[in-house]
């Protein structure tokens, strides 16, 4: 187990930002010094989170940090690297390519060789570098010439090569809570040094007012460098205002926070985790009865811009993975809103797509029809096409009947209730049963259905029905198509030749 490092004998991260404090925006400025300082994230770095009690033994293995933006994710790896005496070697991968790697590298082998130095490369946006890219890093990564840290807001399990991947430690930084993002502003609006208390903020201090401070930190959505922008930008439009209390502090009000915020920018991508994590939600309130909820997922992937036919497409799908013959309308409703978007689009459509939500969410719920079916797809997959019984294969010829195709098909309709007691199954499945319904709505129905056939058929053969056949030939749909097809040919004849 190597001993960690001291301190005071290792090099010290290079700055991140090169202008003079009073040119940085207050997030910069306000970036933590230590680990103390640092808000969030106890679950890595709290007293018994794993990171901090890696580096309290000197080892920081490759690890990509994995969460939203504002979460601390810089931050985070300029402590860890201060932490164990590193040197901070800072990349983007939006502006890097293959020669900045190369030449990071060359420096870094340069320092552990000539002073014993280790190097954490930060390379933010790690998910952009393409595969050449990650792959120029992976023997560095492989024999310790840099310990990397990546950063990104995307899965990396999707974004990022298996190979670099299988050499870095995935932690999930979570976004902050709103008591973390209090804690941040707080701290900006009282630290007497960097923040808005000091020489760096505007003459006479700042203060908040409860309403406007708990406004800016809803609005932050845990994204604390949202929360100080935002901060920032209201004390800036108090100051033009000349909004100060009776004692000359800079008092944004409400509508400061509002207009230097805008709107809340919702943390959502199409592309990304946003997307999938929402939808999750949606169908998961879906599945729960819980109308509340999943029309506050819809609210928000339409807010968000997501595709409403993506929506319209998961509506359909709960309809019948979920609610199925529990409620078999659920589906009709979810088909209908789907063509209502078609004809109507947004933002007409969202009636229909929350009638929908309303009405899968509130109706009974059962999976065994989708349940039953991957049981015998499950079947099909272990003992692969199994031949059809010789009862329900297809005799077009006569003869094929002396081989026994075709024979002792029962017709249901030939019986009362038409139903008759045959095999449908292969012989090797014979006894299986692969749907159960449930108690729930219309599939209560279906299983009283069920099981007063399967009574009726254990007393006994059933009886021919007694009702009168119909006097129409099995032939004659074929016969009157193929009339259909004569006619149509001769008119489109007539047509030809009164226009010669």
């Amino acid at each position: 187990m190597p001993s960690a490092r001291p301190r005071t004998g290792g090099a010290k991260p290079e700055a991140l930002f090169q202008p003079p404090p009073e040119r940085q925006p207050l997030a910069a400025r306000m970036r933590p010094r230590t680990l103390d300082e640092f808000v969030g994230q106890e679950h890595l770095v709290g007293e018994r989170g794993p990171l901090r009690r890696s580096i309290a033994r000197g080892h920081l293995g490759s690890l990509l940090l994995w969460g939203p933006p504002g979460t601390g994710k810089t931050s985070l790896a300029r402590l860890l690297a201060g932490e164990v005496g590193a040197h901070f070697a800072t990349m983007s991968a939006v502006m890097a390519g293959v020669a900045d790697v190369r030449s990071t590298i060359a420096e870094a082998q340069e320092r552990l060789a000539l002073h014993g130095t280790r190097t954490v490369l930060f390379l933010d946006e790690i998910h952009r570098f393409n595969k050449a890219q990650q792959d120029a890093l992976l023997p560095h990564v492989e024999d310790g010439t840099v310990t990397l840290i990546g950063a990104t807001t995307e899965n990396p399990y999707f974004e990022v090569n298996s190979a670099l991947l299988s050499r870095m430690r995935v932690w999930r930084l979570e976004a902050l809570t709103d008591e973390d993002v209090a804690t941040v502003v707080r701290r900006a609006l009282e630290d007497q040094e960097r923040g808005l208390a000091g020489p760096l903020g505007p003459e006479g201090c700042v203060t908040l007012g409860q309403e406007a401070f708990d406004h800016l930190v809803g609005l932050a959505g845990g994204d604390a460098r949202s929360a100080l922008n935002v901060l920032e930008g209201a004390v800036a439009l108090a100051e033009a205002e000349g909004n100060h209390d009776e004692d000359g502090r800079v008092a944004p009000r409400l509508e400061d926070v509002e207009g230097a915020a805008q709107q809340r920018v919702l943390a959502y991508d199409r592309a990304g985790d946003g997307h999938y994590d929402t939808v999750s939600a949606f169908i998961k309130s879906l599945r729960g009865n819980d109308p509340d909820g999943a029309l506050y997922w819809l609210a928000s992937m339409v807010a968000a811009g997501e595709d409403p036919r993506f929506i319209a497409r998961r509506l359909i799908i709960s309809a019948s993975e979920d609610v199925g013959n529990a409620d078999p309308r659920a589906l009709q409703v979810a088909v209908a809103a789907a063509q209502a978007l078609d004809h109507v689009g947004l933002p007409e459509a969202q009636y229909a797509l929350a009638q929908a939500t309303t009405y899968i969410a509130t109706a009974p719920k059962s999976n065994r029809s989708g349940s039953a079916y991957w049981a015998a797809a499950g079947d099909v997959e272990a003992r692969g096409s199994l031949p059809v019984p010789l009862h329900l294969r297809n005799a077009p010829h006569r003869l094929m009947r002396q081989h026994g195709i075709g024979v002792g098909y029962q017709y249901p309709h030939d019986f009362e209730d038409a139903d008759v007691d045959q095999r449908y199954l292969p012989d090797e499945l014979a006894d299986r049963r692969y749907y159960l319904p449930t108690d729930q709505g219309y599939e209560a129905t279906i299983a009283n259905r069920m099981d007063a056939r399967t009574e009726k058929r254990a007393a006994g053969r059933p009886q021919r029905s007694a009702l009168p056949k119909p006097d129409v030939a099995k032939g004659a749909g074929g016969d009157l198509m193929r009339t259909r097809e004569a006619n149509r040919k001769k008119l489109a004849q007539t047509e030809k030749e009164d226009a010669s």
